[in-house]
């Protein structure tokens, strides 16, 4: 499994995920999900959101209890190719973790389109030039 990585201010909960199958576009991936370290006496409440292109299977909220590690299943389908992220909002006590969790569908990488123009300075350092809109 794969630990997510926390920040200072975070609700404190532990994160770790992982995907149950190759996505496809059109099937069911089903993303593992394990919590740990909610230390509130009214537990803590998780929240899924999912990026364009991709749709939550199921109930898109869950209630974590307190002192347990905490395992829970959510599917997703990939509506087509490329990267989209299952989006988790944890809270507790007030304060809320928000960690996206990659799932990438088929080989279509994602690209930047460049809308600039690579130039050097005197100093030999290279930056893009954007055009002002």
């Amino acid at each position: 499994m794969t630990t997510a990585t926390r920040k200072p201010n975070d609700s404190g909960v532990t994160l770790k995920f992982r995907l149950d199958a190759v996505p496809q576009v059109g099937r069911g991936t089903p993303v593992v999900l394990q919590f740990g370290g909610v230390t509130d006496p009214d537990g803590a409440t998780v929240r899924f959101s999912a990026d364009a292109g991709l749709t939550i299977s199921g109930s898109d909220t869950l209630s974590l209890p307190t002192a347990r590690r905490t395992s829970a299943t959510v599917t997703v389908v990939s509506e087509r190719e490329g990267l989209a992220y299952l989006n988790v909002f944890i809270t507790q006590k007030g304060a809320m973790s928000a960690i996206s969790i990659p799932i990438q569908t088929g080989a279509a990488a994602p690209a930047l389109k460049s809308s600039g123009e690579l130039k050097s300075t005197p100093d030999g350092e290279n930056i893009i030039t954007m055009p002002a809109k």
